[in-house]
C-alpha cells in the first residue's frame, strides 16, 4: 500500500475564511492565492502573497479547507511544513506564516532566514 503524500503546507481555519472572503472580494475569478518567498527585509527574505489567475506549470497546488494554495516552485523548499494562518487584533491583521524552517526571524517580523 502507497503511502500518501503529505501537503507542503496547511492552512487554518481562519486563514482559509479570509482567503475566501479575498477571492469573493476580488469580483474575478481566481484559482486560488499564489505564495512565494522573495529577497527581502533584515533577515534575508519575506513571504509574497498574490491573486492566481491560473496554475503556473510548475506551482505546487495545496488544497486545504475548501482553498486552493499554490506555491511558487522556488519556494518549495522553504515552506514545507509551513502553517499558513490569519490573525486580527485592534491594531492589526493579516496572514502569518509558522515555519519550522526559520532559523530567525526579524524583530519587526516582516522578513526570516532558514
Amino acid at each position: 500500500m502507497a503511502a500518501l503524500a503529505r501537503q507542503i503546507m496547511e492552512v487554518t481555519e481562519p486563514a482559509a475564511a479570509r482567503v475566501k472572503e479575498l477571492l469573493e472580494k476580488r469580483g474575478k475569478p481566481s484559482v486560488g492565492v499564489r505564495i512565494g518567498v522573495r529577497t527581502a527585509g533584515c533577515s534575508g527574505m519575506q513571504y509574497t502573497l498574490e491573486y492566481a489567475d491560473e496554475k503556473g506549470k510548475f506551482d505546487e497546488v495545496v488544497e486545504d479547507k475548501g482553498v486552493t494554495i499554490l506555491v511558487e516552485p522556488k519556494a518549495v523548499m522553504f515552506l514545507i511544513g509551513t502553517k499558513m494562518d490569519f490573525e486580527q487584533d485592534k491594531l492589526k491583521s493579516g496572514f502569518t506564516f509558522i515555519n519550522p524552517n526559520e532559523k530567525a526571524r526579524c524583530g519587526c517580523g516582516e522578513s526570516f532566514h532558514v
